[in-house]
């Protein structure tokens, strides 16, 4: 996968996780100005996401990071993340997850991918696939550039 680009890297992770949802759109906004937002784990990426009330990062070697996320509902859930500008890969013991973003024309191609680590997925891939909730998290992030934008 080394001649892919990080959004391409995402789109052939999705295909081959059952029941991945993923959602990929072109923001009129540089590289740099998303990744402030997508990348920010502990303020940015919350608000994204709309089952997620914080995100801590325990521990960080490099680019690898240790990040304790807790729901809405009081759920918790420790993170195995790998990021760098343009990537985010997590996983959990029951969730898989990932962002990335490539310079595209003027803007920036970004991608959102989600899964459930369970047993059963490959039954529920048809239903799951066609859920609409990666995209919802593109149009938070393309909501809160604006709004960053409008000061």
């Amino acid at each position: 996968m080394a001649d892919l680009d990080t959004v391409r890297h995402l789109r052939v992770m999705a295909a081959s996780l059952p029941g991945a949802t993923y959602a990929e759109k072109v923001l009129a906004r540089s590289l740099e100005e998303v990744w402030a937002v997508a990348g920010d784990l502990e303020t940015g990426f919350p608000m994204l996401l709309g089952d997620v009330r914080t995100m801590r990062i325990a521990h960080a070697d490099g680019e690898r990071l240790e990040v304790i996320a807790v729901g809405r509902l009081g759920q918790r859930a420790r993170f195995d993340v790998v990021i760098r500008p343009g990537w985010c890969w997590m996983q959990s013991r029951f969730l898989h997850g990932g962002m990335a973003a490539a310079p595209e024309g003027e803007g920036t191609r970004v991608a959102f991918l989600g899964a459930l680590r369970i047993p059963g997925m490959r039954l529920a891939d048809p239903i799951l696939r066609t859920l609409p909730l990666g995209g919802r998290v593109l149009r938070r992030l393309e909501a809160r550039l604006q709004a960053r934008a409008a000061g």
